[in-house]
This record gives structure tokens, sequence and C-alpha cells, in this order.
């Protein structure tokens, strides 16, 4: 009796696994003669549950551990068929809740079990065959054998083989080499509907099904020729009546004593049955369950069919269809009439491609994928995703509700040898992201150039946290001048990503994706701190120049609870006092604060750090809240600026930039504001902004952003700008 393998780890229940094995050997019992004792029994049944649940729960499925337990049912004679019939039955919704629990059940359990299901009842035939196969073959071959060495022989061989001939289950038929039927049983002809007479007038070809494939008619040739022995394999026949029998064949030839073919004997068992229910199975584990449609598994399989079969120039495309909003619909008005919406939309989409004879499979959740083989190029692939779009865009009629739902797409189309099945897939994906961020109810097809600066940008954003680690970041300071004296009053800290591949990078490249992957606290901070490391330098160097560093505050950074203390433990770290620190946030950032953060901004201020909001006068500023906020300074946003160009064409323009400029500044001062503008670039921005009255300046006219000892040789006097 072979050892219980111990399940191991949380996978497998051993009480549900114990449990199950008793009502399994119970049930076996119950329903026919088992030659081992009650304990035997269900230590057997023991082993063979946990081999199933491994099974189940294997990072490579596969269901031929369910065939070897199908065929172990077998040699322990455990054969009476309603033992299979509760065996494959129960290895069901009653094995998943008894034996797996619900955390370790894989993704797709549902298709394993039917898999599984099918494997157990297969290996169980196949065990049960090759046992009947074997006994019945050993007889007949006796039998003919014993006939060729005495009369009496052949006459005893003759009775024993005619009783089994006549009497056996399966249907043996022998036939000379020229392929006439010589004898049937009477278990043969049932299975094919003809009488025996009617069969003993006939030719083997006539039996075989049309659809047999050329393979097998050269296996039969070869053996009738003397070629081979034996041969086994599923066949089709027709039965009389046209319906079509599925059969395990197995047919040996027999020779004379010189070795020439004399004839052959076919043994036949109908497998009809379990045929379709491997196909059923099949059916259940290749497409959705809610929808009928192929599903993924079926999806990938035949795409990567065409890529194995197809040439180098041969077009695939891809329609990656995900319906907009669909969640909301989930949400508001239930998953019930959600699965219902999907059912309607799955058959329309189906419908709308079925004259083309393309692929619709159901991804999973809201997704749909459209595959178009061997297409006219493009031009076909967006006019299937139109015809799918408009299908989907139909009112539905749901219950009582009527929805009105559309759909974004991915479109991808090419030859099938410049890519592979999963990159195929990949940009598919990636165009239907662009799609659903262009809106509702549209398409879009992969651009290659804009799919490697996303590949790119992800690249960026994956290495972000290894660069910080790695003090790839760098800072330049850009000189904020007084526009009344000249002097340098302030510089504001920019970091920089010095890549050890792609060279200095700007913020324009990497801040974004700092902050959609949170990492902008973790960068904000350690520029905070390198930036008062610098000034507090500067301020013990020229301790006259009073400098102030301005450092820019990300909106997630502003949010998070413990910025005051950063700041706080930053300038008492470095000793950089708190007002020559002045923290900038921008318009909005500042306008939508409330509740902990404009608490943090009070507790700044009263820190003595100086605040900014950068980018002034792009935002919707409420005056009367900006008025109640510990503000001292407004950077003016560039494009106002800009508009000062002191050029003839554009005087109209300038004159009302200049206009804005001067109200801001004045709202500014009367608020008590100190004022900065940003991005001057000549000498005429510089005076006018002088003219009205704007209080600092920066921008390349002052100096482009530079290295800290650039900005130490120029609190020297060794130079202006870079």
């Amino acid at each position: 009796m072979a050892a219980v393998p111990d399940p191991g780890g949380d996978e497998i229940s051993r009480t549900g696994a114990q449990g199950y094995a008793a009502d399994w050997a119970r049930a076996l019992r119950r329903l026919g003669f088992v030659p081992l004792d009650a304990a035997e029994t269900e230590r057997l049944l023991l082993v063979h549950t946990v081999r199933l649940a491994q099974a189940l729960l294997a990072e490579r499925f596969s269901a031929r551990p369910a065939e070897e337990v199908g065929r172990a049912l077998v040699e322990a004679h455990l054969t009476e068929p309603r033992m299979l019939d509760w065996s494959v039955r129960s290895l069901g919704d009653r094995f998943l809740a008894e034996v797996v629990p619900a955390r370790a059940r894989p993704a797709g359990a549902t298709g394993r079990i039917a898999a599984l299901q099918g494997g157990l009842a297969e290996g169980f035939a196949r065990a049960l065959r090759d046992r009947t196969f074997s006994q019945q073959e050993r007889i007949a071959r006796s039998a003919w054998q014993a006939r060729d060495e005495v009369e009496q022989a052949l006459r005893d061989s003759e009775a024993r083989f005619r009783a089994v001939f006549t009497g056996a289950a399966i249907g043996i038929g022998i036939a000379g080499v020229d392929g006439r039927i010589i004898d049937v049983n009477q278990a043969f002809a049932d299975m094919l509907g003809y009488s025996v007479d009617e069969l003993r007038q006939t030719d083997v070809g006539s039996l075989f099904h049309a659809d047999d494939a050329p393979e097998m008619w050269e296996l039969y040739q070869e053996l009738v020729e003397g070629k081979q022995d034996s041969a086994r394999l599923e066949k089709r026949y027709h039965r009389k009546d046209g319906s079509v029998l599925w059969t395990d064949l197995a047919v040996s030839l027999i020779r004379h004593h010189d070795g020439r073919p004399r004839f052959t004997v076919a043994m036949i068992e109908d497998i009809t049955e379990r045929y379709e229910l491997q196909q059923r199975l099949r059916f259940q584990a290749l497409h959705d369950p809610l929808t009928g449609l192929p599903n993924r598994t079926l999806f990938f399989e035949t795409l990567g069919r065409i890529f194995d079969a197809a040439s180098p120039e041969h077009r695939v495309g891809i329609c990656f269809l995900d319906l907009d909003g669909f969640k909301a619909i989930n949400d508001s008005l239930g998953h019930d009439l959600g699965d219902r919406l999907l059912v309607v939309i799955a058959r329309r989409l189906a419908e709308s491609v079925a004259s083309r004879g393309h692929l619709v499979a159901r991804m999973g959740g809201d997704e749909f994928v459209i595959l178009v083989d061997d297409g006219d190029g493009m031009d076909e692939a967006v006019a299937v995703t139109e015809a799918a779009l408009a299908a989907v865009a139909a009112p539905v009629h749901v219950g009582d509700q009527q929805l009105a739902v559309s759909a974004s797409v991915g479109i991808v189309e090419c030859p099938v040898g410049g890519t592979s099945a999963s990159e195929l897939m990949k940009a598919a994906d990636t165009t239907l992201y662009w799609a659903k961020a262009e809106g509702r109810g549209r398409w879009a097809v992969y651009d290659p150039e804009r799919g490697a600066r996303d590949i790119a940008r992800s690249a960026l954003a994956a290495g972000l946290p290894a660069a910080l680690d790695r003090g790839e970041f760098v800072l330049r300071y850009q000189p904020i001048v007084s526009l009344l004296e000249g002097s340098m009053l302030a510089v504001e800290a920019l970091v920089r990503w010095q890549h050890p591949e792609l060279g200095m990078i700007g913020p324009d490249r990497f801040i974004g994706l700092a902050e959609e992957t949170g990492l902008i606290v973790r960068l904000g901070e350690w520029v905070l701190r390198q930036a008062c490391r610098d000034a507090e330098q500067w301020r013990r160097q020229f301790p006259e120049a009073r400098l102030v560093v301005s450092v820019n505050l990300a909106a997630r950074q502003a949010d998070d609870p413990a910025i005051v203390d950063t700041v706080a433990d930053a300038l008492a770290t470095t000793g950089l006092p708190a007002e020559l620190l002045q923290l900038e946030l921008t318009e909005s950032a500042v306008m939508g604060t409330a509740g902990e953060p404009l608490r943090s901004l009070h507790r700044l201020a009263a820190l003595g750090v100086r605040l900014a909001i950068d980018d002034f006068g792009t935002g919707y500023s409420n005056l009367a809240y900006l008025r109640r906020l510990p503000i001292h300074c407004v950077k003016l946003a560039g494009p106002f600026v800009e508009g000062i160009r002191g050029d003839a064409v554009e005087a109209a323009a300038d004159h009302r930039d200049e206009r804005i400029v001067d109200a801001l500044v004045r709202l500014a001062h009367a608020l008590e504001l100190w004022v900065t503008a940003e991005a001057v670039e000549t000498p005429v921005q510089a005076e006018r902004l002088r003219a009205l009255r704007c209080d600092t300046g920066q921008g390349r006219f002052f100096g482009p952003p530079m290295p800290a000892d650039r900005i130490t040789a120029r609190l020297r006097g060794k130079g202006v700008a870079a």
C-alpha cells in the first residue's frame, strides 16, 4: 500500500482531503464490489485525493496525474461503471470546497477541474480498454496459433475463440488482406447498426469515414502488406443510419506459418460518449461561460498557431476593445445587470464580424479582442473596429433599463515576421490605453515611435528609485535678481538626473513620473536637504549676501503630514536659518488646500520659512482665500512675461500682456506680497518689469541654472552669468 503524501503548506486541507477520501471510499463500496477492506480503500483513495489536489495547484498544469489516478482505479479492480460516474461527478465543486481552500485556488481553477475530470475518465477508460484488449488479444492469438499445432488443439481453440468471439463485449472483426470482411461478432454488428450477415458481404473500406486522414489509410495499407504487425488509434466509422461512431481501434495482423499476411483481426470499443464528453469539457475549458465566446486560452492558442505556421509576410491584426465606464454600470446597477449587458455586447461583436470570419474572444472582465487573420492590411482592421464600435454604441435594453454604451479600441496590424504573439498583444494593450486617454468611443492605431517613447518612459520610471539610491540626481541653481539693484537675492534649486546612459535629463522627463509613482516625496526631501546644505555653505562663506534658496514643493509633498517635521529637521541638521529657505508651491495646489495641508502651511510659516506661489496667474485664485494664506511671494507665470517682447508686429498683444502683468503686480503688492517674474529673457523685458515695479526677476537674462560652485563664484564676484 502506497504511503500517503504530506499535502504540505496551506494549499491543501488535510482534514478536507481525509474527509473527501472517506466519502469516496464509502461511495465505491456502496456502488459495487471492492477487493480491499475499508481502511485500505480509504488509504488508497486519500493518496489519489492529494495527487489530484496537487495537480490542480501545480504551477504548470497538466491533466496527466488525473489520467494516472483513473488508471490506478482500474488497477485496483475498482471497475464498476457507476464508480467512475461518482468519481468524475464529485471531482468538481465538492472537491474544491472540501480539499482546496479558496485562498489557494489558482486562476482558472474551474477550467482545470474540467480538465482533471476529463483526464480521470480518459485514464479509467483507457486502462479498462487496455486490460480488455490485452486479455482478448491474448486469447485470440492463442486460439489461432493452437489451430496450427494439432487438429484436436485446433478444435479446442476454435471452441474457446468462438466463445470469446461471440460473447465479447467489444466488437471483433476478421477481414482478409483484400479488405473483405470474413466474420464479425454481434457486438461489432450492433455498434455499426448492421446485421452480421450484412457485414460479411461488406468491404472494410466502405465503413471508413470520409474525413479520415490520409495517414490512416497509409497505416492500414502498411498493415495488410505485412510492414507492420499491429496498429492502434481512435477512429470514426459510419453507422448504417449515417451517424458517426467514435471507436478505439486495435488491429492485429495474423500471418501464415511462412510469415505471409493472412488476415487481420480488429477489435473496436465504442468511445462515442467519452469522446463527446471530452469535446464538451474542452469547449468549457476554451470558452467563456458567461458569453459563450472563445476565452483568452483559445485566443492565444489560435494566435500561436498562426505565428507558428504563417510565412513572415503573413499579416495579422488585433483589435483590443474595452467598454468605457463599465465599472460604474456594475457599481450602480449591480453585477447581474452588468453580466447581462456583457452577453448582449458579446453577441453584437460576434455578429458584427461574422461575415468576415474573424475570431472574437472575451479576454476577461469587459475586455474583448478581435483577431484579424490574413486581412487586407490596416484598412480592414479599422473597418472591423468601426463595425464593432457601431455595434456596441447602439442602445442596449437590459430588463427595464436602457443603457448607452461605448468602447475604446487599440489596433495593431503588421506582418508576423516582424513581431511575436506576446509583443503583438503588448502593443495592442498599450494602444488601448492611448485610445482610453483620448476619450470615449475612440480607436487608436499603434505607433512604434510612440510605443518606444512609452517604453523609454516606463524604463525611466522603473529606474528612479535605484537612481536616487545611487546618488544620480544633482541640483542646478538659477539666480533670482533684484530688478531695482541688480543684485542676486536668491536662487531656485532645480533638480536634474545625471543618467549613466542618457546623460543629463531635465525635470520635464522625470518629475511627472516621480509624482505618478509616489517617489516625489523621497526625491523632494533629498532636494530640500541638499539645497539647505548648499545654502548653509553660502551663508557661512558670504554672510552679508543673505542668499535665499527656493525649493519647489510638489502637491504630494504638501499633502504629506510629515512635511513640517521634514523641513524642520532639514533646517536643524544643516544649520540654515529658516528665513533663508523659501518653499514654492503651484497656484493650483495652494488654492486647493484645505484641512491638514492648510494647517501645514501655517506651521511652515511659523518656522520662519518663506512660502511662494509658483506660476501665479495661470490658476483660479480666490483672492479672499489667497489673502488668508501665509504667503510671502508670488512668481508670475512665464507666459505673461514672454508676451512682453517689444516686437512692433505684436504690439497689441504685447500691450495686453503688459497690462496683465501690471495688474498682477499691483494685486500682489496690495496683499503685501513680494513679486518675482519668471522667464525673463531680454533686457527689454527686464526694463519693462522694473518700470512695473516688479521686485525680482529670474530667467536666462540673469543666468541659466548652474552648479553650486558657479553660484559660489558669482557671489565672489568672479562672474555674472554662465
